[in-house]
């Protein structure tokens, strides 16, 4: 027991580190391949228009940009951000429909904890965004999960699981569900089943909160509208980042939903940070209006694209053929399934003294199930490491079966 440990609350035995932050950590500094966190290749970072933007607000706007904000967040932003959904297709909104917070992240936390209470009926991907699931235990729901196949979700199975609890008088909350280029498995759901997502929402009445983190990075393929722009009922709370298309280090993401629960958002924050960075968000909201997120993204995708084809390649090359992974056509990250007897914690270790990190895939699961899968990185690494890296661990599988 630690000298301190009876002055904390209980809630912070709900708090659980998460294990992308802690291996991160592990590789700083380190000769290390680095597959394990989902950072951008910095070499897509506008730096000579951010330098740019950064002076002319300085000049022009510094008595607002270095002042105290509206806790929504800078109108200037909320305004180009009406503008900035539309690309993905989301419309009808005004910046009353805006909400700018400390990266996605901060926005999952406040919703959490303005939705769910313990023992609301949350259902979540098998396998998600374990920082979202992190959060979410805090709030201690009853957990449903629905098993993700090459397509997405599988929404038979979760329909199935609906139909059992309207029959035991169980009302369900929310669903939290990454449609496009999800993270870790890399999937992107077709257009008919967004429908689907959408009809099964307003039947038995609940909430979804989708995060769109990839949506603006998809390189192969049709890429449909998120589930925001099919909603007629107002029930779809909407979150994006500019952490994958501009900077992580600006932190900084959003919310679209309906005006009631924005307030509610807004209500939560003025109690936890009073309002996001306002220099952070002119940068951005120029950074928009200047077409330079815009005018980027072309460049991001084909280095992401070549960097998803080099890992795909190196895997049919070195992993045992039993090995399955996803095909992703956008976002960050291949999700790989080991032969059942594998465990790929255990096989961490191994991997980090050859000088390879990854993810186990268990912290991605809201049961810890999945013991044998892993998320692997592909954005941040160089092409020759992703090469190498591969080589490696298929080797060290190999090496097990």
């Amino acid at each position: 027991m630690g000298k301190w440990e009876s002055f904390f609350s209980k809630d912070t035995q709900l708090l659980k580190s998460s294990e992308i932050r802690d291996l991160l950590k592990l590789t700083e500094g380190r000769n290390v391949i680095s597959f394990a966190g989902g950072l951008p290749d910095p070499s897509t970072f506008p730096v000579e228009d951010i330098k740019k933007i950064t002076n002319e607000i300085l000049e022009s706007k510094s008595s607002q940009a270095l002042q105290y904000t509206a806790t929504a967040g800078v109108s200037e932003l909320r305004e180009q951000l009406v503008s900035f959904s539309n690309l993905r297709g989301i419309s009808n909104i005004t910046q009353n429909n805006i909400f700018v917070s400390v990266g996605s992240q901060e926005a999952l936390y406040i919703l959490f904890n303005v939705l769910v209470n313990p023992g609301d009926h949350v259902f979540v991907e098998k396998p998600t965004y374990l920082t979202a699931l992190n959060v979410l235990r805090t709030r201690r729901p009853e957990f449903h999960g629905v098993p993700i196949s090459e397509r997405g979700p599988d929404l038979h199975e979760m329909e199935r699981q609906l139909k059992n609890l309207q029959s035991e008088g169980k009302k369900v909350k929310l669903l939290y569900i990454i449609p496009t280029a999800q993270n870790p498995a890399g999937t992107t759901m077709y257009m008919e089943d967004r429908k689907y997502v959408m009809e099964l929402a307003s039947k038995y009445d609940f909430l979804v909160v989708e995060d769109d983190a990839y949506g603006f990075l998809v390189f192969d393929g049709d890429n449909p509208p998120p589930l925001k722009a099919l909603d007629k009922e107002g029930r779809v709370i909407y979150l994006g980042t500019f952490s994958k298309i501009l900077s992580p280090g600006l932190r900084l993401g959003w919310i679209v939903a309906d005006e009631e629960i924005i307030r509610e958002v807004e209500l939560f924050k003025q109690n936890v940070d009073l309002h996001t960075p306002s220099f952070n968000q002119f940068i951005a909201a120029e950074a928009i209006r200047k077409g330079v997120i815009q005018n980027n993204l072309p460049k991001v995708k084909s280095l992401y694209k070549e960097k998803r084809n080099q890992m795909l390649s190196a895997m049919d090359v070195y992993f045992p053929s039993n090995v399955k992974r996803t095909r992703p056509v956008g976002g960050m990250f291949v999700f790989v399934w080991l032969p059942g007897n594998l465990n790929t914690t255990q096989l961490l270790q191994q991997a980090m003294m050859q000088g390879v990190a990854y993810v186990p895939g268990n912290s991605f699961y809201y049961d810890y199930s999945g013991t044998n899968t892993m998320r692997i990185n592909y954005s941040f690494p160089s092409k020759e490491e992703i090469n190498k890296g591969i080589e490696i661990l298929g080797n060290l599988i190999k090496s097990k079966i």
